[in-house]
């Protein structure tokens, strides 16, 4: 019976985002003709895709530069560099996104900060993220016709984002002031002498909000990697609407890091494909060359993640089945992995 509950748990815990996934590629496929497709997937050429996976090989760099910044001196660029690659290739086979908890216990651990300081240096990473798509929404929008609706959400976003910063911002330069107050409400027992540490971990991570000239930092490089992955996007639509103007890139770019943002089953699948198709088709692009290049940009985007992602957890002496058992499962046990290594 055990055994039967868990294997109930595991699959509730991976429907709802299947279920999304379903809908979206059911959603995609119904403005879809199968031969415009194929014929589309013709067009791709091998020198696109070498050029395409050159330049996320950059950005993946790129970011793991934003995130050692964010994390601070003490956190080598190897470090950050595997910790990221290994979040991007679990996010593609866990669900809920659980390569974000697993990058931040492996850097947590090796470089000694802790899980939770490491957890709230990735929230910080995400609203950068969510703000410049927002912002690239936002000032692209002007230039398309019939899309006022989609502002008010971008603006939403955008707002809440900014807004969740500043706030951050006040708690990283209030820290002594919140941990008091939050000792003199709560009574003493060993819940709250288990949960405090942790938030003082979370808050510490927040410190870079702080820190002008390491938030200036931070910022700038978040800007240089969302050009790096818009020239991408520009790439793709150029071979799909000869011609397009470079900022129909950073529209896609905004629309999609949006898209994906929503729940689904791993890797955004479907929801990837669903978000590209509905940019380009709102652009005025042909949905099945659209189809045929979210889907060969998804493909090189796993491949990536998966060479250095796996690198990085043999790096760690850990196998995927004990990754699986850990972070894809109802329960994180995070000793497992460690008596794991210690085996290994």
């Amino acid at each position: 019976m055990p055994g039967k509950k868990s294997t109930w748990k595991q699959i509730l815990r991976w429907l709802p985002g299947v279920l999304i996934s379903a809908i979206a590629f059911y959603a995609v496929l119904k403005f879809i003709n199968i031969d415009d497709l194929k014929n589309a997937f013709h067009t791709v050429k091998l020198g696109f895709i070498l050029i395409v996976f050159g330049i996320s090989v950059l950005g993946l760099v790129i970011r793991a530069k934003v995130w050692q910044v964010i994390l601070g001196k003490d956190v080598t660029f190897k470090q950050s560099f595997f910790g990221v690659s290994e979040g991007y290739f679990l996010n593609n086979v866990l669900p809920f996104r659980a390569g974000e908890l697993a990058r931040s216990f492996f850097v947590g651990r090796s470089s000694g900060k802790g899980t939770f300081y490491v957890l709230s240096t990735i929230i910080i990473e995400r609203a950068f993220d969510l703000a410049f798509a927002a912002a690239f929404v936002v000032m692209t929008l002007p230039y398309l016709l019939g899309m006022d609706w989609i502002k008010p959400i971008a603006m939403i976003v955008l707002i809440l984002v900014f807004a969740a910063l500043f706030i951050l911002f006040l708690v990283a330069r209030n820290k002594d002031k919140v941990l008091g107050w939050m000792n003199k409400i709560t009574k003493p027992n060993k819940i709250v002498q288990f949960i405090l540490p942790r938030i003082e971990s979370i808050i510490e991570g927040f410190s870079l909000l702080a820190k002008p000239s390491q938030f200036l930092l931070c910022l700038f490089l978040v800007g240089v990697n969302w050009v790096v992955w818009t020239s991408i996007h520009c790439l793709a639509i150029e071979a799909i609407i000869p011609g397009a103007p470079i900022w129909w890139g950073a529209f896609v770019s905004g629309v999609m890091a949006l898209g994906v943002a929503i729940p689904s089953a791993p890797s955004a699948l479907g929801v990837y494909e669903a978000s590209y198709v509905a940019a380009i088709a709102i652009l005025g692009g042909q949905t099945g060359m659209a189809l045929a290049y979210a889907i060969v940009l998804h493909l090189i985007n796993f491949a990536l993640a998966a060479i250095f992602g796996i690198w990085g957890l043999i790096r760690e002496g850990l196998g995927f089945s004990k990754i699986l058992s850990t972070f894809g499962s109802t329960e994180v046990n995070t000793d497992s992995i460690d008596n794991e290594k210690e085996v290994v």
